[in-house]
This record gives C-alpha cells, sequence and structure tokens, in this order.
C-alpha cells in the first residue's frame, strides 16, 4: 500500500472570478460531462487528446463528504518521463475546485487516464519556486493559465501527478 501523503489546501481568496458552473448549473451539465468523459475513454490511443490546443486527460478522486467517485477532463501538462501537471484553478476563482478538495483530502485514491493508460497515481502539491516553474511551463502550452492568478488572491495550487509505486 502506497503511503498517505498530505496534501495541505491553502486558504481560499477574498476575490476572483465568479464560476457559472456551481451547483445547480452543474447538474445540468453533468450529462454533457459524463458524454466528454464517455467519448475520451471511447476515442483514446496511446496519448492524451488534445483540446483547446493543449493536452487534457482524466482525474478521478473520492468525494471528500460522498465517499463516490468523481472524474473531471483537465488539463494535464506532461513533466518529464510518466509525469503530469495539473492546476487547480477554477478559472481564477476565490474558491478551489472539488477536485482538488477531494484530491487532498483523499490522497490514497487518485487515478488518472493519459489516452487509454489508466494509472493509480501519487499527488504532490508544488511549492514557491517549485510552483512558479511549473505553472510557467503550464502557461507556454496554455497561456490562458497563466493569467487566472491575475484574477484572484488565493494561491492556486499546482498539482504534479505520478505513478503510485
Amino acid at each position: 500500500m502506497t503511503e498517505k501523503k498530505s496534501i495541505e489546501i491553502p486558504p481560499r481568496g477574498t476575490r476572483g472570478t465568479r464560476v457559472l458552473w456551481g451547483g445547480a448549473v452543474m447538474k445540468l451539465a453533468k450529462p454533457i460531462m459524463d458524454m466528454q468523459i464517455s467519448r475520451y475513454r471511447r476515442t483514446s490511443g496511446p496519448k492524451a487528446p488534445v483540446m483547446m490546443g493543449f493536452p487534457i486527460i482524466l482525474l478521478t478522486t473520492v468525494g471528500a463528504r460522498t465517499a463516490q467517485e468523481r472524474t473531471h477532463v483537465l488539463g494535464g501538462f506532461p513533466d518529464g518521463e510518466d509525469a503530469w501537471l495539473v492546476v487547480a484553478s477554477k478559472s481564477g476563482a476565490a474558491t478551489h475546485p472539488a477536485w482538488f478538495i477531494n484530491l487532498a483530502k483523499s490522497p490514497d485514491k487518485i487515478w488518472i487516464e493519459v489516452g487509454n493508460r489508466k494509472l493509480r497515481v501519487v499527488a504532490e502539491s508544488l511549492k514557491g519556486q517549485a510552483r512558479l516553474d511549473a505553472l510557467a511551463r503550464v502557461a507556454a502550452v496554455a497561456p490562458r493559465y497563466g493569467e487566472y492568478q491575475k484574477k484572484t488572491d488565493r494561491e492556486i495550487p499546482v498539482i504534479r501527478l505520478t505513478p503510485a509505486g
């Protein structure tokens, strides 16, 4: 069994982008999201597909309150051999995305799908200069990620995912 590494949840912000996809809107959009996930699984080859100019992966976590598996389509940026970066940006909102809270609360229950490969992974929340460097590498591929930090005063977590050993 992999050791359970703790992931710190930074404080939420006091300002940020207003995100429309919470609560009722998310319930209405769920069938569309489920279709995206099904299509990803049905059509993926050995590499991560590209959407909006950057690679995407599926991240599965276990709900902090529900204990149910939750799968999300995220930008997944290669970071060396068998490692990926994901950014808990929520478009620059003052709050963290639910998937990040789930990942932090159950760090021993995280999976990603990269193309047609499914891997159990270990998450590391990058800090300091390592976080800034990783965010710059992500923004070089997907510039919008570089803009999100300017919209909020919360520290946007950058997570490095590596295969669980």
